[in-house]
């Protein structure tokens, strides 16, 4: 018996048993629901205002002003009503938001909500590796490289690449890094509370012991309870050289 024969018998007795792993076709297969995949239409990058910074159109199946219901949804929200996915007019909305950027993926397909928003993570990732700080300045000042990385990974609403040292083969171009500034250290090592070239012929620290004696004592002269608490500090000192930059405590 071929297994199309076996199959046509199988769906005329209304079984619900056939597989490919049974060596049936695929018509077999034609009633289980569709999986969901892990399609993105468009990835938008905005700002606290919900302006566009950076977008990229995958798909090209949703409106690209879709992003002005975005910024009206996540403006008006309540900080307790914040959610990362909602459904609205047939596209649903995938955000996350890191430092001073939304960065939100739309889809109109049966596509995992979970995965897009781990792919946005993922993307927050790189962007970071490359530009060593994410922030509005950092995407506005490498506007081709950003393009770049985005295209390299997702193709057509599907993830590609997402690791930093693969993509560095194939964008090598550097990147513009947001530098933090570092004051001198003459300003870091300055102490305001004490003044330079101070020297003591000898140095001398003058402590303090502090005790303090707790009693329980019942009516009858019965002790009942005691402890001792004591405390060392110092009163002054005469040091040479620089100390912790807080006068009341010496390391």
């Amino acid at each position: 018996q071929t297994p199309a024969r076996r199959h046509r018998e199988l769906k005329a007795q209304g079984s619900s048993h056939c597989s490919r792993a049974q060596g049936f076709p695929q018509a077999c297969l034609e009633q289980a629901a569709p999986a969901a995949k892990m399609t993105a239409s468009a990835v938008f990058i905005l700002d606290m205002k919900g302006k566009v910074i950076i977008s990229r159109n995958y798909r090209g199946d949703v409106p690209m002003n879709c992003v002005e219901r975005f910024s009206g949804h996540v403006l008006e929200a309540e900080a307790n009503d914040e959610r990362p996915v909602w459904l609205e007019h047939g596209t649903t909305y995938i955000y996350i938001k890191y430092n001073n950027l939304y960065i939100m993926a739309v889809t109109q397909r049966n596509s995992n909500a979970a995965m897009i928003l781990l792919f946005l993570y993922r993307l927050v990732e790189v962007f970071k590796d490359y530009f060593k700080e994410l922030e509005e300045e950092s995407i506005r000042d490498n506007f081709v490289i950003t393009y770049e990385l985005m295209d390299e990974m997702m193709d057509f609403g599907y993830p590609q690449v997402s690791e930093p040292k693969i993509l560095r083969e194939y964008i090598t171009q550097e990147a513009h890094k947001l530098e933090v500034v570092k004051p001198p250290m003459a300003v870091t090592n300055a102490v305001s509370w004490r003044s330079e070239g101070i020297k003591h012929r000898k140095n001398e620290i003058f402590l303090d012991v502090v005790e303090r004696l707790n009693l329980l004592v019942a009516a009858n002269g019965t002790l009942l309870r005691s402890e001792i608490l004591g405390a060392l500090t110092y009163s002054s000192m005469r040091l040479s050289a620089l100390v912790h930059d807080n006068p009341r405590r010496v390391a």
